[in-house]
């Protein structure tokens, strides 16, 4: 498989348009694939229509890798789907749910799969919320570390928000988490009752949509401007102890 490409591809983080979020040769990448590691296949031919994606569907194979089934191996995935990894097409694509994939995204498992069996990986430039939150958030941009989806129950939260707070101070490091959108609002409250007054918070919703909104103030002054009305969006929050 040595002469095969698996093209990393992004998508928009939300309903915007796509062109103004992807590079201009977007289409011209996806045109030609009739193969796609996808998290869900609706989701993803829906997304390539928008991206200008042409051909007929029932000409294109799509195989899913998502948190129900990335502990298997990508060979077994493949074939349970009916698929042989030695006749697999010359170019693929891994597509994201939303962003870049294999960043906060289970796509990993592929790409360590296709590095593993020599195929050429080419990642397409997209957006990162990740990344778009931290240079907006005016918080350390030089030293800062993505610590995924915090603990659900609230305990559990609050010991993890304390340690990231004192890694976050002794290293001057800004801490980057996410949550699921229904859970947004309890993990503010945690925040905002957990650390210093003077520790700086940055919350960062919608971004590249049109209701995008990114603020960063110390918690003193979040406790009195109050939540932000979340509404089950999505959102970024990055923390940085001075």
């Amino acid at each position: 498989m040595a002469s095969q490409t698996l093209y990393l591809l992004p998508a928009s983080l939300g309903e915007e348009d796509s062109a103004s979020v992807l590079p201009a040769t977007y289409r011209d990448i996806i045109a030609p694939l009739r193969f796609f590691f996808v998290e869900e296949a609706r989701t993803a031919r829906r997304f390539l229509r928008k991206a200008g994606f042409t051909a007929d569907f029932d000409g294109v194979t799509f195989v899913p890798v998502n948190e129900h089934n990335r502990h298997l191996g990508i060979d077994e995935l493949l074939l349970q789907n009916g698929l042989d990894s030695r006749q697999l097409p010359e170019q693929m694509g891994l597509l994201s749910e939303a962003g870049l994939p294999c960043v906060a995204d289970p796509g990993a498992t592929v790409v360590a799969w296709a590095h593993a069996h020599g195929l050429t990986v080419k990642p397409v430039c997209g957006p990162s919320s990740l990344f778009l939150a931290l240079m907006a958030s005016g918080l350390n941009g030089q030293c800062f570390a993505f610590q995924g989806y915090l603990p659900a129950d609230p305990e559990g939260r609050k010991k993890r928000i304390k340690q990231l707070e004192a890694w976050s101070q002794q290293q001057h490091q800004t801490q980057i988490f996410i949550e699921t959108p229904y859970r947004n609002a309890h993990l503010w409250e945690s925040l905002v009752s957990t650390c210093r007054a003077g520790t700086r918070l940055c919350v960062a919703k919608n971004l590249c949509m049109p209701q995008e909104e990114i603020r960063t103030m110390r918690i003193a002054d979040w406790k009195q401007a109050g939540a932000p009305d979340f509404h089950k969006e999505n959102a970024v929050f990055l923390l940085l102890a001075d």
